[in-house]
């Protein structure tokens, strides 16, 4: 039976701490690490990710994969390939307006951002909505480590990735996040790493 972590709950949630990150993400920095727990810890339990251990080893092996272990909150290529990707909302016309403001165009103004790598009009219109944020006229807000976390955790509970993790549906969760199975070995083993590393810290 799945026990209670060693530590105390906080507002009923397990809190992640800063070890067990550095340990499921090793090569990221002590400085990465302090930076970023707090935010995903409070982004786990506002999107009921740290309802479970099964959950959060699954949230973060995606992450670390996603981010290069926290190191990366915006995606590395220039985007330009996503300028044509209607299904993105980037051929619409206000996409393609915001991004000439902004001097370029929609696939690299709208390119991949936060730690899971929110894409494209359509996600960064509707992550906004819902945290109560502009991300179609600033994406580059989910570079920063609060509202980051909570939109990976926004795009997590709203893509029903909590409900596959509680089935260990780990392979639909990638095709959820990636849009195929991209890196789904380095992801698998984030995913072994995290449920044994957060499985030990239960009674």
């Amino acid at each position: 039976a799945q026990g209670e972590r060693h530590r105390e709950k906080q507002e009923g949630a397990l809190m992640l701490t800063a070890e067990e990150l550095r340990e499921i993400m090793p090569f990221c920095s002590a400085d990465r690490v302090l930076l970023f727990v707090d935010p995903l810890s409070d982004a786990m339990r506002e999107f009921a990710i740290s309802d479970n251990m099964l959950r959060e080893a699954a949230f973060i092996a995606q992450l670390a994969y996603e981010s290069g272990q926290l190191r990366y909150m915006e995606e590395l290529a220039n985007g330009e390939a996503y300028n044509d990707r209607a299904d993105l909302g980037n051929t619409r016309p206000e996409a393609i307006a915001i991004a000439a403001e902004h001097g370029t165009t929609p696939g690299p103004f709208f390119k991949g951002v936060g730690p899971i790598q929110i894409t494209g009009y359509d996600n960064l219109l509707a992550c906004g909505a819902a945290l109560g944020l502009d991300l179609v006229h600033d994406p580059r807000q989910l570079t920063q480590p609060i509202a980051g976390c909570r939109s990976a955790g926004w795009f997590w509970q709203t893509h029903g990735c909590n409900e596959l993790a509680d089935r260990q549906q780990f392979v639909e969760i990638t095709r959820k996040i990636n849009g195929g199975l991209t890196g789904l070995a380095d992801r698998e083993r984030y995913y072994a790493r995290g449920v044994a590393i957060l499985g030990d810290n239960r009674d």
